[in-house]
C-alpha cells in the first residue's frame, strides 16, 4: 500500500496522460488508469479514420502501458452524458449564432465530475491529467498557473474547474517541457508513444467539417437558414449566404463572395439570418462582456484589475482592465483585438496565475458604448 495515496489519472492514449501515469507510479503514488469513452465515431458520419483521445486504439495504447507497469486500468464510458451536455451545447452554440469550444465544456463540466465521481467509488484520494499547468494553494484558494513549456501551456482550457475539484487534482507535468516529457518515454521504452501523432480536432467532429456535422445533426438545417443577406456594417445588402450557422466570426476564408479587399465575418445576427462583413480593422473591438464566470485565484474581482486576457485557446493575451458587475465581467483592452468571439471562453491572468474566465457574451467599442 503506498504512503501518499491513491491516484486515478485520465489516460487518453497520448504521450502526456501516459507520462504523467508513469511519474507518479515512480513517485510512489498507487496509480488506477481511466480511459474515457466520450464519442462514438461510428455515428460521426464523418470520411476521417478513427483517431484521438476515443478511439479503440488510444484505449489500448493507455491500458498497454498500465499492464506494463502493474497497475489497474478501466474504462469509463460517458458517451450519454457527454453527448446530452457537450454536443448538444455545441449544436445550439451554433444554431445561436455563436462560435463554440466544446474541448473546454468537456474538460471542465464533464471530464472532471465523472473522474471524480469514480475516484470516490474507488477510494482514490486524487485525480490526475497530462496537462501543461500547476495547481497551487494560496489564502485558502487553489490557483492555477501556467505550465513552464509557454508552447504546450494548457491553463487557458481549465478555467472552469471548481475549488472543490482543484483541490484533488495533480498535474505531474506542469514543470517540465515537452522535450523531456518526450525523452522520459524514450528512456522507459515507450518509443510507440514518442511517434503517435498528436490530435487536435474536436473528437466528434474528426474530420473537422463542423458545417457537416450540423447539418447531419439537426434535419432540415440547410432549408431553414439558407437565403439570408451578407451585409456590411452599415447595413448595406452586398450578397446571399448559405446560412448563419455556418459562419464564425473573423472567417475568411469560404465565405462565397468576392470584394476589392479581403473580407472577414464581423458579427452574426441570428435574428436577421445575417451575416456583417468588414476589413480587418473593422473585425477588432476594445470591449466585451464575459458571463458565466468561474474564479480561480480570487474569490471575486473587487474594483478594477489589470490583467492580461485570452479570448481564444492560441491567443497570446492582450492587456486588459477588468470590472465584475454583478455576474458579469466587463472587459476593457488597451486596444482593438481580432476576432472576439461570443461563445468562445475568456481568460483573465495575473502574471502566470488563472484570475478566472467565462463565456464571451458581446464585445463593443468603448467609444461607441460611453455615448
Amino acid at each position: 500500500m503506498s504512503t501518499k495515496g491513491r491516484v486515478l489519472v485520465a489516460m487518453s492514449g497520448g504521450i502526456d496522460s501516459s507520462v504523467a501515469a508513469v511519474m507518479l507510479h515512480e513517485q510512489g503514488y498507487e496509480v488506477i488508469g481511466m480511459t474515457m469513452k466520450t464519442w462514438d465515431y461510428n455515428s460521426s458520419g464523418g470520411s476521417k479514420k478513427e483517431t484521438g483521445c476515443c478511439s479503440l486504439d488510444s484505449i489500448n495504447d493507455a491500458r498497454d502501458i498500465a499492464v506494463n507497469l502493474g497497475f489497474p486500468h478501466y474504462i469509463l464510458d460517458i458517451r450519454e452524458e457527454f453527448g446530452d451536455y457537450v454536443i448538444n451545447h455545441f449544436t445550439n452554440e451554433y444554431l445561436d449564432g455563436r462560435t463554440p469550444n466544446p474541448c473546454v465544456l468537456c474538460n471542465t463540466h464533464i471530464k472532471w465530475d465523472a473522474l471524480l465521481r469514480r475516484a470516490d467509488k474507488l477510494g482514490c484520494d486524487f485525480i490526475a491529467t497530462g496537462h501543461y499547468a500547476n495547481i497551487r494553494e494560496e489564502n485558502g484558494r487553489y490557483v492555477i498557473s501556467k505550465g513552464k513549456d509557454e508552447n504546450k501551456d494548457q491553463s487557458y482550457a481549465l478555467w472552469g474547474i471548481s475549488q472543490e475539484s482543484l483541490s484533488r487534482t495533480m498535474f505531474p507535468l506542469g514543470n517540465l517541457h515537452k522535450s523531456e516529457i518526450r525523452q522520459m518515454a524514450i528512456d522507459r521504452g515507450f518509443t510507440a508513444l514518442v511517434n503517435k501523432p498528436e490530435s487536435y480536432e474536436i473528437c466528434f467532429v474528426p474530420d473537422n467539417d463542423y458545417r457537416g456535422f450540423l447539418k447531419r445533426r439537426v434535419d432540415g438545417l440547410e432549408e431553414k437558414v439558407k437565403g439570408g443577406d451578407f451585409v456590411l456594417e452599415d447595413g448595406t445588402v452586398v450578397g446571399k449566404h448559405e446560412g448563419y450557422p455556418f459562419y464564425t466570426v473573423g472567417q475568411r476564408k469560404g465565405l462565397g463572395i468576392a470584394f476589392g479587399f479581403p473580407a472577414y465575418v464581423i458579427e452574426i445576427n441570428k435574428d436577421k439570418n445575417q451575416v456583417v462583413l468588414g476589413t480587418f480593422d473593422e473585425l477588432a473591438r476594445d470591449g466585451m462582456y464575459v458571463d458565466q464566470l468561474n474564479l480561480s485565484k480570487f474569490s471575486s474581482v473587487d474594483g478594477r484589475i489589470d490583467t492580461v486576457t485570452k479570448v481564444r485557446y492560441n491567443d497570446a493575451g492582450s492587456p486588459a482592465v477588468i470590472e465584475q458587475v454583478g455576474d458579469i465581467i466587463k472587459v476593457f483592452f488597451g486596444k482593438g483585438v481580432s476576432a472576439i468571439a461570443p461563445g468562445q471562453a475568456a481568460v483573465f491572468y495575473d502574471g502566470n496565475d488563472v484570475i478566472g474566465g467565462g463565456w464571451i457574451k458581446s464585445s463593443f467599442h468603448q467609444l461607441a458604448n460611453a455615448k
